[in-house]
């Protein structure tokens, strides 16, 4: 496919010799380690909500479906007009959208209140996510797995994080006003990184460096991974959000864990996943990007079937070895979905940071009200099925093979 064809901007640009700023890298995942932990603040104060506003499962649900949407559908917008015109200081701008929210959560008296502060730090997400994800792309010197793999595993450990300053921070929902200074740290460090891509762009780099070179792939092969890509983004995002959205309430009803402590469990899960990312990204260099997007989807397979019917003990485990197996392949995926549209680093982002997480928010409503109906328990024996779309990989180009010949 040529790159007249998928990008206006990428036609005069081809790859050349970069040198990797790392400190931009740690920079802008420093940054995403502090927007997705203030993120994971909310779902992790879930058990709060529910007992302060007498919440039953579907309107749990409801609260991940605002928050996941509102994240989502900006996500691909912010990404085309950045890839058209950059926007460096949109990161520091989204940091201060979710401190507003964070504001708002802390003084809320309602659930309508509660609705409209994750819709706020929903909309910081979504204008945050392209750009930081492009910033990264144009830091690598051509080390693309490698800076989207720390770039994610800072959102991955925020994640994780999330849960422990739930547990230990917030007794109350007032107390979530103590932890928007993180909020505040998160604009200072991205203000930064603004004032470096700027200087980029300005000296006519950031383009060049943000882009690709021609595929050489047809446009109908380019379409059918670009829908196997974002139907295993869809499928991996959905199982992680059952995880993550209904793994305290499945610890406490099953094995009767005490809220501190299944939070205490859901940060190892989150852990877990931010270390499968390390070694994912750097590992997809090396072997390939395909082989890594087999082997962490269907390799997640039999210890998502045997979890709902798994003791306390072999839950904590094989929720462990479903973080590290699973979230593997998400850096891959990304940048295979960056070559396949060269050019367009922020509408790849949109769509994988975006809409795949919003369409998983729609997914989690659905399970909360699956579970009203059932038992969580029968939420995780569905879920355990969904890696099976790992097959769905075979249809997948083996770019670096094609780059070789």
């Amino acid at each position: 496919m040529s790159q007249t064809t998928l990008s206006p901007n990428a036609g005069a640009t081809r790859a050349v010799a970069q040198t990797t700023t790392y400190f931009i890298i740690f920079s802008v995942a420093s940054g995403h380690l502090l927007n997705d932990m203030l993120q994971a603040l909310i779902p992790s104060l879930y058990p709060l909500f529910k007992t302060s506003y007498g919440l039953d499962y579907s309107q749990i649900g409801l609260i991940t479906l605002i928050f996941q949407v509102t994240a989502s559908l900006l996500q691909p917008l912010v990404g085309m007009v950045a890839d058209n015109r950059p926007r460096p200081f949109s990161l520091p701008i989204g940091m201060v959208l979710t401190f507003a929210g964070l504001i708002l959560l802390s003084q809320a008296h309602s659930y309508s209140i509660v609705l409209l502060a994750a819709g706020l730090v929903g909309i910081g997400s979504s204008i945050f996510h392209p750009e930081a994800s492009r910033v990264a792309r144009m830091a690598s010197g051509g080390k693309h797995g490698m800076a989207q793999s720390f770039f994610q595993v800072g959102g991955n450990f925020g994640q994780a994080l999330g849960p422990l300053l739930a547990a230990y921070g917030v007794a109350t929902q007032r107390d979530v006003i103590f932890l928007s200074g993180f909020a505040i740290l998160g604009i200072g460090i991205l203000t930064n990184v603004g004032f470096w891509y700027r200087r980029e762009v300005a000296a006519g780099a950031g383009r060049r460096r943000g882009a690709g070179v021609d595929n050489g792939l047809s446009q109908r092969t380019v379409v059918i991974a670009m829908t196997v890509l974002v139907a295993l983004v869809l499928s991996k995002q959905l199982y992680m959000s059952s995880l993550t959205n209904y793994y305290t309430f499945y610890l406490m009803e099953t094995f009767g864990v005490s809220t501190r402590n299944a939070q205490l469990y859901l940060f190892l899960f989150g852990a877990a996943s931010a270390l499968g990312i390390v070694f994912g990204g750097p590992l997809a260099d090396r072997i390939g990007r395909k082989k890594v997007i087999w082997g962490s989807i269907l390799g997640a397979l039999p210890f998502a079937l045997a979890l709902p019917f798994a003791n306390l003990f072999w839950t904590a485990i094989l929720s462990v070895l479903i973080g590290l197996i699973i979230s593997s392949a998400f850096s891959a995926m990304v940048v295979m979905a960056q070559e396949l549209m060269p050019g367009r680093v922020g509408l790849v982002a949109g769509l994988f940071f975006g809409l795949a997480f919003g369409f998983s928010g729609l997914g989690a409503a659905a399970l909360g009200w699956v579970a009203d109906q059932t038992s969580i328990s029968f939420v995780y024996s569905i879920c355990s099925i969904l890696p099976l779309t790992g097959l769905l990989a075979i249809f997948l180009p083996n770019l670096e093979r094609k780059r070789a010949g």
